[in-house]
């Protein structure tokens, strides 16, 4: 295994923050422009409409 460069715990979670983040936006978006028309779905994206 290589050697990683030298970092604080504190970057690694920014990193990780920042990925997990991005992921998040991304299957949000994607969900919006592809929805799909399943009944379990369907039921998600009410429950989901009055937190946004």
């Amino acid at each position: 295994m290589p050697q990683m460069m030298p970092m604080s715990w504190l970057m690694l979670f920014i990193y990780f923050s920042i990925l997990i983040i991005m992921f998040n936006y991304l299957n949000y978006y994607i969900q919006i422009k592809y929805p799909s028309k399943t009944i379990f779905n369907m039921k998600l994206m009410k429950v989901m409409k009055w937190k946004w």
